[in-house]
């Protein structure tokens, strides 16, 4: 089995610049890394990497907590995650909270035991109990997707977060509905307490407000974010004296949830309902009709999660950082607009970084 050593020998340089290159504690010239990389792949080098966290007291892992793993949209969370981990030479432990905030402290205190070197959790709709965790033990995280408000004494939350935007999509579906003649829009929010729930909520009413249409409270049901409280939100929206003709639901999940509704009652979309979507997803394009959606950029809130941790890990005392990515809203013809129309608009939102004191 070829050492260090060897690799050294064959590289022409020092253990110690090997040591550097391996470890990333130093930097080496492109010329003199690609040479010890290459080195390394000729002899098929294989790093000891228990003894190196003994050293260094690092284990160059990380923890990746989030729900619903099989959620197409987590799913490229996921990739966007592992890609730019591999990228750094880090591995993933990964564990799915279930949205439960004493699993999700369990999950937690499980991957802190297996000596991650940080951690990457979208939080729960009650996430106090994990941020108390993190907090009392100091454990680099970054939360993802969902944002942690500051707590109510006025202090702030020490974490790092990213997520998309969430109101300003969710605005533009409405007034795009209301642009078609659209005058009774519903929605199908999301779990409660959740932060991207508040904030698709919001856009909802700013929509409305925009349109110069009233809120009316008998048009917002809450779906609980997945498939089987989409569909039983959809139907009570459905069974009103006079139900919305158009609908805005609030994640991929739940808009399957309402198609299967739409479906069990024989309305047709747009003929009978339009229907709006956040979260895009492969096959939206797949549906007849098309699906008009909010794309979010799934991979690059992942890679930027990443990111984020390893600055964290750099600079343990720098300010919390909360960044944002923009949306982009893809016009299909689930809304009613004719196929010729199809077309994808970026969000005027830019990417935007805030410090937290």
């Amino acid at each position: 089995m070829a050492t260090m050593a060897d690799v050294a020998r064959s590289a022409g340089v020092s253990v110690a610049t090997v040591s550097h290159v391996l470890n990333d504690t130093r930097p080496v010239s492109p010329h003199t890394r690609r040479a010890v990389l290459d080195a390394v792949e000729e002899l098929g080098y294989t790093p000891n990497t228990l003894a190196r966290s003994l050293v260094t007291s690092r284990t160059r892992s990380i923890g990746l907590a989030v729900s619903a793993i099989s959620n197409p949209y987590f799913t490229e969370i996921l990739q966007g995650v592992e890609a730019a981990a591999l990228e750094h030479g880090y591995s993933l432990l990964i564990a799915d909270p279930h949205d439960d905030p004493v699993h999700e402290r369990e999950v937690v205190r499980l991957l802190h035991e297996r000596r991650v070197d940080g951690m990457i959790v979208a939080p729960s709709a009650e996430p106090h109990g994990l941020v108390a965790y993190l907090g009392r033990h100091r454990v680099p995280c970054v939360f993802l997707d969902r944002i942690v408000d500051a707590p109510e004494d006025g202090g702030t939350t020490p974490f790092d977060q990213v997520c998309a935007e969430g109101a300003e999509p969710t605005t533009r579906l409405v007034t795009h509905l209301a642009g078609l003649g659209h005058r009774r829009i519903g929605l199908v929010a999301g779990r409660p307490g959740l932060s991207t729930t508040r904030e698709r909520i919001t856009g909802y009413r700013h929509g409305l407000a925009a349109a110069g249409l009233p809120y009316d409270e008998r048009l917002m049901v809450h779906g609980d974010s997945e498939a089987a409280s989409g569909e039983r939100a959809a139907a009570a929206l459905l069974s009103l004296a006079v139900p919305p003709t158009a609908l805005v639901t609030a994640n991929n999940a739940m808009t399957i949830g309402a198609l299967r509704a739409l479906r069990e009652r024989g309305l047709s979309v747009p003929g009978d309902l339009a229907l709006c979507c956040f979260d895009d997803f492969a096959w939206a394009d797949l549906f007849s009709p098309r699906l008009t959606a909010v794309a979010q950029p799934s991979r690059e809130l992942g890679a930027r999660a990443v990111r984020l941790l390893l600055e964290r890990l750099a600079a343990p005392d720098r300010p919390a950082r909360t960044v944002r990515l923009p949306c982009a809203l893809v016009h299909r013809t689930s809304c009613g607009c004719p196929e010729r129309s199809v077309r994808t608009e970026q969000s005027p939102a830019k990417v935007h970084e805030r410090n937290l004191p």
